[in-house]
């Protein structure tokens, strides 16, 4: 039921728009949609607008192809007009069958599922995400950073006039993002040239989730329209560069989220036996989970030594070489206490990656998976034989690998229930296969180039 405020802001920005884009995701995470005029907004949010499921990859067969879009109008907002160059409002839809029951292959479906999953065990999970991207510009069919005319590749917190020329962007990002109703926290220059990350309020896993979604899109859009930029989540557009991460952070309350269950002032960097479990899990599940979080043929040139990029399933606090952080900002603050798990790309379909990262960690809880010691060591400076002798295990080389894991561990099944499950992994075993076909190298190829950069 929603509350009359809820209804007062909905009926505004319908009243304002003239159009409405309607969104959704595809298993893959790319975003789909159609426009509505404003004045069809009463059928799409209350009933929903029909269409081929069977068009879109990983969905319905053919002969079940009917599905409907129907728009959650707690999600509707406006957009700058400038975008499209005339009032317009987006909103994401869930998806139904015929009968109006959910379709069991939507994504945001499934993290919804999720997410009341936890609910009913008595946590209220919260989520946040640091995604980041390049933007970046064609020059006669080579692209590259909008930033080349700068020497130094790392630029971490770059504000130097005349060096930094993307801080009018990102403030034209947060400003539109702020106009859609997300909580922008704070915005800098990354380590590569024209690298990007803007941060917005944590909220439970779809929320965030959905947030994702329009950060993607609105980044895309304010770079296009505005700029006449790319902006590319690709998770490593060039070799010699850093990679475009999309780090999680991840906590659980009460459920009544008055008290966070993973701080332990007494425990080691201030987390709780539930915490450490809750990192077991993910620990033990990181090889298989890498196909969701890191889904993309180009994911694993990006997790490779020396850029930042965790390779090695490891745990510590503050330790950036690490798999999982444990963040310590301020050590005594309670309420932030939250884990960080590292490996995530933009590419991944972010209602599938929180589904299956919040049900590998739900299971180290469930089943006491114990994480075992933390690692304060540099690991990338370990020899092979030192990290042998602690027992580090490493991520998977390849999506290749990170398939096979998927099939020898069942934790994203689950998350995802078989049927889905199905259709994601013949999906990314075609993506493979279209690989090799084009030539498999250590180095970023051009079929990567031109699949990836425009996801």
């Amino acid at each position: 039921m929603l509350e009359m405020q809820q209804l007062q802001k909905i009926t505004e920005t319908v009243r304002k728009a003239r159009y409405i884009i309607l969104k959704f995701t595809d298993l893959i995470g790319n975003i789909r949609g159609r426009t509505i005029p404003s004045s069809h907004a009463q059928k799409a949010f209350e009933e929903g607008i029909g269409f081929d499921g069977s068009s879109i990859p990983g969905f319905a067969k053919i002969e079940e192809s009917d599905l409907v879009m129907k728009g959650d109008p707690l999600t509707i907002s406006l957009l700058p007009d400038y975008i499209y160059g005339r009032p317009t409002a987006t909103a994401i839809c869930d998806i139904l069958d015929s009968k109006g029951e959910p379709f069991k292959s939507d994504s945001r479906y499934i993290c919804k599922k999720q997410f009341e999953k936890i609910l009913d065990e008595g946590y209220m999970p919260y989520a946040a995400a640091e995604v980041e991207f390049y933007l970046v510009k064609n020059n006669n069919g080579n692209f590259e950073p909008v930033e080349n005319h700068v020497e130094n590749n790392h630029r971490y917190f770059d504000i130097t006039p005349g060096a930094d020329l993307t801080e009018h962007y990102r403030m034209d990002l947060c400003d539109a993002l702020s106009l859609m109703g997300i909580t922008i926290e704070r915005e800098g220059h990354e380590v590569g040239p024209a690298q990007n990350e803007i941060t917005f309020k944590y909220a439970d896993p779809v929320k965030t989730a959905d947030n994702i979604l329009y950060y993607k899109f609105v980044a895309k859009a304010v770079a296009k329209q505005k700029y006449d930029w790319i902006a590319t989540f690709m998770p490593k557009p060039w070799n010699e560069k850093a990679g475009n991460g999309m780090h999680m952070h991840l906590s659980l309350f009460t459920r009544n989220g008055e008290r966070n269950v993973f701080y332990d002032p007494e425990g080691y960097a201030g987390i709780s036996q539930t915490c450490r479990y809750f990192i077991g899990g993910l620990l033990y599940h990181a090889k298989a989970l890498c196909a969701v979080v890191a889904p993309t043929v180009n994911s694993y040139k990006r997790l490779v030594p020396g850029y930042e990029a965790p390779v090695y399933i490891t745990w510590s606090r503050k330790n950036r070489s690490a798999l999982i952080r444990v963040p310590e900002y301020f050590a005594g603050n309670g309420e932030k206490k939250r884990v960080e798990f590292r490996c995530p790309d933009p590419l991944c379909n972010p209602y599938l990656a929180y589904a299956a990262v919040f049900e590998a960690g739900m299971d180290g809880i469930r089943k006491k998976i114990e994480p075992g010691d933390p690692i304060e060591k540099n690991v990338y400076r370990l020899t092979e034989t030192e990290r042998k002798s602690l027992g580090i295990e490493t991520l998977p080389a390849s999506l290749k690998e990170a398939l096979e894991e998927w099939e020898s561990d069942d934790i994203c099944i689950k998350a995802l229930g078989k049927e889905t499950a199905e259709k994601y992994l013949e999906l990314k075993l075609e993506e493979w296969r279209e690989y090799e076909k084009n030539g498999n190298s250590k180095s970023v190829t051009a079929w990567e180039v031109q699949r990836y950069l425009y996801m």
